[in-house]
């Protein structure tokens, strides 16, 4: 293991769009490569890895229920979406050479093995990148409190977002020209200002167990890499 890794043990979210590349729905088989691509060149750093994939390409639980679907059945609707997410992620990966196991909160051994703390702490001592599915198991929870759970449970030096811009601003970027970018925020003015980086309960349960949230772009090519090493462009999100 390198002994300039800045962080030796992290997580990795995913977000279901960023998986969708260009398209308007389902996956983009050169953006999963990209991001297998990306974890391998991290693993080969000596870092543990582990990654919470969303399932909105597929479906999203809220937007069910904006139709009318009850939320809890829409939201386990869009749990077995992120499964979906992570079987295509980890056959990727295994292309790629990364022994990859995928642990889902809802259990189905057919496809996957049961989230089980011990067992997923074991797989990343030897190696292994590990995908969590399903969410946390329970309605009414994202994927992005899933992430913070897990990180949690897995004692995860950081959190990191990938998403499709490099950190967060204080506007959409993409909409807005002039949108200011963070370089450095702490958790309580997140919450306060409501900067939509993840869900308030996943921000407050990182904050609880002291994790850094570093967002950063997945598009960014290598950039992954250069998090864990903490350099290239992102913003990190710890206690002031």
């Amino acid at each position: 293991m390198r002994a300039d890794l800045k962080y030796r043990r992290v997580l990795m979210k995913v977000s279901g769009e960023a998986l969708m590349g260009d398209r308007e729905y389902g996956l983009d088989p050169g953006m999963v490569t990209r991001i297998a691509g990306e974890i391998r060149s991290v693993q080969e750093l000596g870092v543990e890895v582990c990654m919470v994939i969303g399932g909105g390409n597929i479906f999203r639980g809220v937007s069910g229920a904006a139709v009318g679907m009850e939320r809890a059945s829409a939201d386990y609707m869009g749990m077995l979406a992120t499964v979906i997410n992570a079987l295509a992620m980890q056959n990727e990966l295994e292309r790629h050479g990364v022994h990859t196991r995928v642990q889902s909160a809802i259990s189905m051994q057919s496809v996957c093995e049961p989230y089980i703390r011990r067992r997923a702490i074991r797989h990343l001592e030897k190696g292994r990148t590990v995908i969590f599915a399903a969410g946390t198991g329970n309605p009414f929870f994202t994927t992005d409190t899933a992430a913070a759970l897990r990180a949690s449970e897995m004692g995860c030096n950081a959190l990191l977002k990938a998403t499709k811009v490099d950190g967060v601003y204080d506007a959409d970027p993409m909409r807005v020209p002039g949108a200011r970018r963070f370089e450095r925020l702490d958790y309580h003015q997140v919450l306060s200002d409501d900067l939509g980086v993840m869900d308030a309960s996943a921000v407050a349960l990182a904050r609880e167990n002291n994790i850094p949230i570093l967002v950063f772009s997945i598009f960014e090519p290598g950039g992954f890499a250069d998090v864990v090493q903490g350099k290239g462009r992102y913003t990190i999100i710890e206690n002031a």
